[in-house]
């Protein structure tokens, strides 16, 4: 997977008011850390930063971060965390998470889904439980999306995670064999004497309150 480059500015002030001076510039606080890197203090162009969020997947994104605003040593890193504003939707902050190339890392890959299954021609229902899997694999060999053909599946039928094929080099975390997306069946219509039997129900319970404002008197 290609690295989107973004450069960046060196910071010496924290807190709340250096942050919002920042934001006032146009610019969006931030921070790299990793397993093997001490905490550095950044600030991106929120420009820059927003013109990347457009081509993508923020999650699945691998940034080229230069430490020296274009002239200096450069560090891949994906985001940790990302601060919004509830209201504007404007960036408020940016934890960005330094990784090893070589190794692999986990990451969620949508799950897109191909074909119709023939249980919803049969009057069900696609069900789908998980939208994204958890995958391990290296940084360049990160998948855009996993692909799942649902045309077999009749009423009741499942697909589980270990059902899912997966790119060369890539693999499950450990975990259980969890359902991924079934099909059900339509709900039943109630039969006349089931129906009769919820009126009456109905009438009951609303009967039950006036009967006790009538004890209370």
């Amino acid at each position: 997977m290609k690295q989107l480059e973004l450069s960046t500015t060196l910071r010496t002030t924290t807190g709340n008011g250096p942050a919002r001076r920042l934001r006032g510039q146009g610019m969006i606080p931030a921070v790299l850390y990793g397993p093997a890197t001490p905490p550095v203090m950044l600030a991106v162009v929120a420009r820059d930063f927003e013109h990347v969020v457009q081509k993508g997947n923020i999650r699945r994104t691998i940034f080229a971060l230069n430490l020296e605003g274009g002239s200096g040593v450069t560090k891949p890193a994906v985001v940790k965390e990302l601060q919004r504003n509830p209201v504007s939707g404007k960036f408020l902050h940016v934890d960005f998470y330094e990784i090893d190339m070589h190794r692999k890392l986990r990451v969620m890959v949508p799950v897109v889904i191909r074909g119709k299954a023939k249980g919803e021609e049969d009057g069900g229902m696609l069900q789908i439980i998980e939208r994204e899997i958890a995958v391990l694999c290296l940084p360049s060999e990160m998948p855009e999306a996993l692909e799942v053909d649902v045309t077999e599946l009749g009423i009741g039928g499942t697909l589980h995670v270990n059902d899912i094929a997966l790119p060369s080099g890539a693999e499950l975390p450990p975990g259980g064999n969890y359902t991924v997306l079934t099909v059900v069946s339509p709900k039943a219509e109630p039969t006349p004497a089931e129906a009769a039997a919820e009126v009456a129900e109905g009438a009951e319970a609303a009967e039950k309150p006036a009967e006790a404002e009538a004890a209370a008197e």
